[in-house]
């Protein structure tokens, strides 16, 4: 039986000539990337993801979200250049435990998102910025444009992570142009 998994993090480059690798951070626990102990790796989301052990890590200075490491048996450039670009996971099953109202990013990307007192759908999430408040990055479906709508109850008042669907309750003059209907 396969295995759910959690995707933590995309391997984006080699680091220096001993085999480390930077790693962008898609989660919001940087021991993840600091403490050592199993991963694993794959070319994509899609394919089956491999073992290995993650000897060291640190966050890289002034880079938020960004990590080098050094994995078992990765000892060259050439080796960590090969990594370039995978993803790095874990079982869902290491996932913690979230308060009500927290929620993991990857959740939130590829929700659909709606205005609540309309119900038109407005866009896909497809990113989130980590800011004072966290902000949606949010395609609009019809048109492509990309609006960045602040993740607060305020204004995200209903997040249904099965249903893959967020509401949202934006102040004037946000997504106005959106509201149009044709």
């Amino acid at each position: 039986m396969t295995e759910d998994w959690l995707i933590i993090g995309k391997i984006v480059s080699p680091q220096g000539l001993k085999g480390e690798v930077r790693i962008l951070s898609y989660s919001d626990f940087p021991e993840r990337f600091e403490n050592a102990g199993k991963r694993w790796i794959a070319a994509s989301e899609k394919d089956e993801p491999q073992e290995i052990m993650m000897l060291a890590g640190r966050e890289v200075a002034g880079k938020k979200n960004l990590f080098v490491v050094r994995l078992e048996g990765i000892n060259d450039c050439d080796r960590a250049e090969a990594l370039r670009n995978y993803v790095m996971m874990i079982p869902t099953s290491d996932r913690p435990y979230l308060e009500h109202n927290e929620y993991m990013i990857a959740d939130l990307v590829g929700c659909q998102v709606y205005h609540q007192a309309t119900g038109k759908l407005l866009g896909e999430v497809i990113s989130i910025i980590a800011a004072g408040n966290d902000l949606l990055e949010v395609r609009n479906l019809d048109n492509q444009e990309v609006e960045l709508i602040p993740f607060v109850e305020a204004i995200a008042p209903f997040v249904d992570i099965h249903q893959k669907r967020i509401e949202v309750t934006p102040p004037k003059g946000l997504i106005d142009r959106w509201l149009v209907i044709e």
